[in-house]
């Protein structure tokens, strides 16, 4: 077959493993070798964890745009579209220049079978690669240990959080999870850990693997005023820094990877105010309207999901809060819903298009369960969307969680000026 369009590699890639996600290095290994995929002229970022990976890399990349730097940011899974997951020098990939990074994937890939994932890391390597960037910066996508960017030697892993996710293939328990995703840590490089309660795992395998362990609340630290924020560690004492629209715990840790880093790529204060003040992360507590206030958050997990209702608490609302919510069948939903059982609002439940949808049955189960009554059923997340918005006040809230899937649904419908995927 010939492939052309963008459209037809991915219909095409789609089919050439049994398996939507295998986790294991062997296969895409083979393939970075033959493409030279493995050795960067740049230092590399790794950043893993549950939650806060996408806010961490987003905050990095601000920062060292702002710096002047070139940077190469992989990230998953994309809102809208593909395109979104490698970005170049603020720019989001094009089409052409995905479809040459996977006939080169393909053109030495032989017997070997990749997985959507795999193809998606070897084209974003081969595409940093060839563009010379100065800073690449990954996502990981699952776990970390056998995830596909952990090929790649990184000069500083960033382990955000660990909690119960993924529990099929990662471990039922904060301490399995935590082995796996420690697995990002290299000899003799800076491993940073972010979270306050920490798992032991995590701090056994750096130990282990003999790298250079930097702790959230022991080696850095940050303070929050109202306007402002505070960072330090043994060598910087940043003061009344520009709030970003990310959490505070995650713009932390991307601080600290800047200053290990800061022998090779020098970082002003002025840049970092200036990304700082300039982050964006669409989908994560996201306003998009007005009059009702129309909030949009990517919280699909147990974890994610209490951090959400700890923002919405200290935000506010007036009246009645109206929240729009699906989820797939994959996710905890009993847990995600537990923080918001005691909550006055009104629930508008959909099933998402997509093939890992939790059915609509099965979260008005959940709800049932919970003793959660004050919902009303739709057939798609857009007509439970525009029924909160007809609902809601012009002084109330609507909220829209759950999934990546159920706030994509809802920003096609909105305003295209609310959507800069190469900010993402």
């Amino acid at each position: 077959m010939v492939k052309k369009t963008l459209a037809q590699w991915f219909t095409w890639i789609e089919q050439q493993h049994v398996l939507e996600i295998d986790l294991s290095l062997e296969r895409v290994l083979q393939i970075a070798e033959k493409l030279g995929l493995l050795k960067f002229n740049c230092p590399v970022i790794t950043v893993g964890g549950t939650n806060g990976k996408g806010s961490t890399v987003t905050t990095l990349a601000a920062i060292y745009s702002a710096a002047g730097y070139r940077c190469g940011v992989y990230t998953s899974p994309h809102l809208l579209q593909f395109n979104e997951r490698i970005v170049m020098d603020n720019h989001m990939v094009s089409d052409a220049a995905l479809c040459e990074a996977f006939a080169a994937v393909e053109a030495v890939r032989d017997t070997i079978t990749l997985t959507y994932f795999e193809f998606a890391t070897l084209a974003a390597l081969y595409l940093f690669q060839k563009n010379t960037v100065e800073i690449i910066i990954l996502e990981v996508g699952l776990g970390g240990r056998l995830d596909a960017v952990n090929i790649v030697d990184s000069d500083v892993a960033i382990l955000t959080t660990v909690d119960i996710d993924h529990t099929d293939y990662l471990g039922n328990s904060r301490e399995e999870i935590g082995a796996e995703k420690a697995g990002i840590f290299r000899t003799g490089k800076p491993a940073i850990y972010g979270d306050c309660d920490r798992v032991s795992t995590v701090i056994e395998n750096a130990a282990a693997k003999g790298a250079v362990l930097y702790l959230q609340g022991t080696d850095f630290y940050f303070e929050e005023e109202k306007e402002t924020w505070h960072w330090h560690n043994t060598d910087r004492h940043y003061t009344h820094l520009p709030k970003p629209a990310v959490l505070l715990h995650n713009a932390s840790l991307a601080l600290q990877a800047v200053t290990l880093l800061e022998s090779r790529l020098p970082v002003t204060l002025e840049a970092i105010r200036q990304g700082l003040a300039t982050v964006r992360v669409v989908g994560r507590f996201q306003i998009l309207a007005d009059k009702p206030r129309c909030i949009v958050d990517v919280a699909h997990n147990p974890q994610s999901s209490a951090q959400l209702y700890r923002q919405l608490n200290l935000l506010g609302w007036q009246g009645k809060l109206h929240i729009v919510f699906s989820m797939l069948a994959t996710k905890d939903r009993l847990a995600s819903l537990l923080p918001w059982q005691q909550c006055d609002a009104k629930w508008y439940l959909a099933p998402l298009t997509d093939k890992k949808a939790a059915p609509l049955e099965a979260i008005v189960a959940a709800f049932n369960e919970l003793g959660i009554t004050s919902y009303q059923k739709y057939d798609t997340i857009d007509n439970a969307y525009s029924a909160a918005r007809d609902n809601a006040a012009a002084n109330e809230t609507v909220l829209v969680f759950g999934s990546f899937h159920t706030v994509a649904e809802v920003i096609r419908n909105e305003s295209i000026d609310n959507y800069s995927p190469a900010m993402k």
